[in-house]
């Protein structure tokens, strides 16, 4: 076999299939779009599913890459020599073009005639059939006419050569192997067997099927075949290497983990095995951090596997003794590493190490804070003699401290106890129900709260609230309490659900709609809030001002204009300031919450810093430009492919229906089913107010529009006239009048230093004449009145300056609580004089506590009464340092 560096393996495979029709495809976002049930891309054809399906792909029907892939569903086995989360896999694909009889023979020349492999060596598996699909006789036959031996062909369940997502393209697959010279290890040793005797090399997928989310499988309109083979750990076989740590894409990180812990990799297997977790999780973090998404640490999908994987990086640096400072040095051997595959990691270097440097700063200070409760906890356990750490203290550790669940889970193992998952669970749904039950009236009545859950499936709302604000519908049911109801009396807080409603429904981040419902016969319902309840239903939540309701009714619904209007202006503006955001901070942005009512609106977006005050105006004259455009709002129903297609923002992680709503604003393009105003120029003005952090990554806009924004500039205008009144200058010398005060404060308070300064020269006297003589060291010890920190500080400077060589304690009180001060000359701390030590043993005489270094320490106490007493403690305590 030849050896290759992982640099030739990328290009030998590529020129391979290039050689034979095919085209570079590229890769794509290691982050998934969400379309294929999976939050990261976890095989090389995932980001190929329509083209699988039958869509043409522009590039023709061969295709090649090499893809970066995310898998943690084995997150627990990494650490041995062969699992990682990060992997690239080469691929090959053929979409409706050849089949089966090519791919066996191009996969036999690959291994044989590229790489170097001995054909009596190499075996291969097929899918040996079930109920809904037969046995793959006709991939057996392929895989011996290419040149396998028929004895090494193997015929495999469905748990073995069945290949296929959560949804959407699969078929029977067929693996080759590398077979050694090692005897088998029994009778039922075969390829997948863990004696060794048998290593995977690469997978043909024959995808002849769909399987949809129900579950059935239907032939697909082309046949297609999909080749995989992981890079890694092919990389590792042709060097020889049983260990995937020991290739080029990993030397260059151990190296460095060796270096600075002063471990070797290799030498001890419970180091060496987070040696291995550290250098994964940093790859993973590392590329997905750079990628083209930017995905941020955070506590939700994505963002929340990628923190976990960094705080279990960080929890096993911690165990080798690795500092911020190298986990960060790791990551930059990974930059270099994948520079030449990946050039945009090379470009976002500052980006990735100033993220990962951020989440590792907050994990420490979880971990710091948490990890004493842990062990008191882990120490009462074992005290009792129990195996297992309650679910209690674990909901206690994550509600409290953050600790997440699995890592409390991973420490107990280490101290060979269990956690009682099932006890978390419950304490958490016992939070979450105290939660719901403290909500207001409006939410008890939910979807969740299941009132409605067992009506008729045909009593449904259709919603008409798009073209309209007024319409006609019956009462289909009503709820008072948590209850059903026929009636519902004057007075009465209560539901009415109606089969047509034009309410908007609080969905998306968007608030309901409020309005009245009336009567033929007078009756009046005030509608508070619309919401979505189960079966497809909008329930109206309200007050009954007049009248009654019965079931059966038939009702004017009319949604109050002035507040649907101002909630879509609000709506139709995120929109806008989405676009904004990634126009200015770059294409990581991700909408991950918002809100919008009549008031306001709120935007929730990942970016891991604040924005300045320069990209705050920005973003808002972007926004206010696109309002200025007088842009139509366009919306069209179409089905998701078609909405993709047009290049429209999703949700990350959103499930959408068949079809979905593409709403158009100029250059900005979304799904979204809430409500807007028809052109942008109807938003009127534009203001963000307020930009803050609600999570770790995560920033906060909020926002007003029209009316409201022009109220905001119109409170600010009073409120700037109000000041200058109170300045005795005008609006406009409002900001010079405050600089010249600003001035006259800063050189009233020097002045008022200089007084001080002066003072507490005075008070000190002569102290240098007044020293005493410990040990061969001059000290000097002294009380002084209404002298701060800084005060002392200069004083003991000038005091040990006159000294020549010595000790200096200052103490003073100052409104009641007390500053201590003490220093020594570095020929006094050779001699045994230690100011740190000084301040430990006479600051609890004035009620306080601190500490410092030799030279210089200080502390605070709250009990001046003691300062002639610590005073007097100086002598003892110096006299005990030197010996004395």
């Amino acid at each position: 076999m030849k050896k290759y560096t992982s640099a030739e393996l990328r290009k030998t495979w590529k020129q391979f299939y290039i050689d034979r029709g095919h085209k570079d495809c590229g890769a794509v976002s290691l982050v998934s779009d969400g379309s294929t049930g999976v939050m990261f891309n976890v095989a090389g054809m995932q980001p190929l599913m329509p083209y699988l399906l039958g869509r043409k792909h522009p590039m023709g029907t061969r295709l090649c890459n090499v893809q970066g892939c995310i898998r943690t569903i084995d997150i627990d086995n990494i650490g041995d020599k062969s699992h990682s989360t990060f992997f690239e896999m080469m691929g090959s694909w053929s979409l409706g073009d050849y089949f089966k009889k090519e791919r066996c023979q191009w996969s036999f020349e690959l291994l044989t005639q590229v790489f170097g492999f001995d054909a009596d060596h190499l075996a291969a598996t097929v899918f040996a059939g079930d109920e809904n699909a037969p046995r793959d006789e006709e991939g057996a036959k392929y895989r011996i006419e290419s040149g396998f031996k028929p004895e090494n062909i193997y015929y495999l369940p469905k748990e073995d050569n069945w290949w296929g997502l959560e949804y959407g393209p699969c078929g029977p697959d067929s693996e080759m192997f590398y077979v050694d010279d090692r005897e088998p290890c029994g009778p039922d040793c075969r390829p997948g067997c863990h004696c060794g005797k048998y290593t995977e090399i690469g997978n043909d997928v024959f995808m002849q099927y769909e399987k949809h989310q129900d579950g059935h499988l239907t032939p697909l309109s082309q046949k297609n075949v999909d080749t995989g083979w992981g890079l890694d750990r092919i990389l590792a076989f042709l060097n020889g290497l049983d260990d995937v740590y020991r290739t080029d894409l990993h030397v260059p990180a151990i190296t460095e983990i060796e270096r600075v812990s002063g471990l070797t990799y290799g030498a001890d297997e419970k180091q060496t095995r987070s040696m291995r977790i550290i250098a994964d999780h940093t790859r993973t973090a590392v590329m997905l951090i750079g990628d083209e998404k930017k995905l941020l640490p955070s506590n939700a999908g994505a963002g929340y596997v990628l923190r976990r994987l960094i705080r279990r990086a960080v929890r096993h640096a911690r165990l080798l003794k690795l500092a911020k400072e190298d986990i960060l040095r790791i990551a930059g051997k990974y930059i270099e590493v994948y520079a030449e595959g990946y050039p945009l990691l090379e470009r976002n270097r500052e980006f990735i190490l100033t993220e990962l440097g951020n989440e590792i700063d907050r994990f420490t200070a979880t971990i710091e804070n948490g990890m004493k409760e842990f062990s008191k906890r882990l120490g009462e356990a074992k005290k009792k003699g129990e195996k297992t750490l309650d679910g209690e203290s674990a909901f206690f550790l994550y509600d409290t401290y953050g600790f997440p669940l699995e890592l409390t889970v991973e420490l107990a193992e280490e101290e060979g106890l269990s956690v009682d998952e099932e006890g978390f669970n419950k304490a958490m749904e016992r939070q979450k129900k105290q939660a719901r039950e403290n909500q207001a009236f409006s939410a008890k009545l939910s979807a969740g709260n299941g009132v409605f859950d067992n009506l008729p499936a045909e009593l449904t709302t259709s919603f008409v609230g798009y073209e309209k604000l007024q319409a006609e519908g019956k009462i289909i049911a009503m709820a008072a309490g948590e209850a059903l109801a026929d009636t519902l009396g004057e007075g009465s807080e209560g539901v009415v659900l109606t089969d047509t409603t034009p309410f908007y429904g609080t969905m998306g981040g968007q608030v309901g709609d409020r309005g009245i419902i009336t009567t033929a016969g007078g009756a009046s319902f005030e509608v508070r809030e619309a919401i979505h309840v189960s079966g497809g239903r909008t329930a109206h939540i309200g007050v009954l001002r007049k009248g009654s309701l019965r079931n059966g009714d038939v009702v004017t619904l009319q949604v109050d204009e002035a507040s649907r209007m101002a909630t879509c202006r609000n709506h139709s503006a995120t929109h806008l300031l989405q676009k904004a955001l990634r126009e200015v901070l770059g294409d990581h942005v991700e909408q991950s919450g918002s809100y919008q009512d009549m008031d306001r609106t709120r935007f929730d977006f990942s970016h891991g810093k604040a924005l300045t005050r320069e990209e705050l105006a920005r973003v808002e004259q972007a926004v206010n430009a696109r309002i200025a455009q007088s842009n139509p709002v366009d919306t069209k129903v179409m089905s998701l492919e078609e909405a993709k297609q047009t290049g429209a923002m999703a949700l990350f992680g959103e499930k959408y229906g068949d079809e979905v709503r593409v709403v158009t604003m100029g250059d900005s393009v979304e799904l979204c089913g809430g409500t807007h105003v028809r052109n942008t120029s109807q938003i009127g003005d534009f203001k963000i107010v307020s930009e803050s952090s609600v999570a770790a990554g995560i920033r906060r806009i909020e926002a007003l529009t029209g009316d409201n924004a022009r109220a905001y500039y119109a409170e600010l205008e009073r409120t700037m006239h109000e000041a200058a009144e109170m300045l005795k200058t005008t609006p406009s010398e409002l900001t010079a009048q405050i600089r010249r005060l600003q001035e006259e404060l800063k050189n009233t308070k020097s002045e008022l230093e200089s007084v001080k300064a002066s003072q507490a020269k005075a008070a000190l006297g002569d102290a240098a004449s007044e020293s005493k003589e410990i040990g061969g060291i001059k000290l000097i010890a002294k009380a002084l009145q209404g002298v701060d920190m800084n005060g002392l500080r200069d004083l003991g400077d000038e005091l040990k300056s006159k000294l020549g060589e010595g000790v200096v304690v200052l103490l003073s009180e100052t409104g009641g609580k007390v500053s201590l001060m003490a220093m020594a000359t570095d020929a006094a701390v050779a001699k045994g004089a230690h100011a740190g030590n000084l301040v430990k043993a006479i600051a609890p005489l004035v009620g306080g506590g601190g500490g410092g270094r030799p030279n210089m320490a200080q502390a605070g106490g709250k009990n001046p009464a003691g300062i002639p007493q610590a005073v007097a403690e100086v002598e003892k305590a110096l006299a005990a340092q030197l010996g004395n």
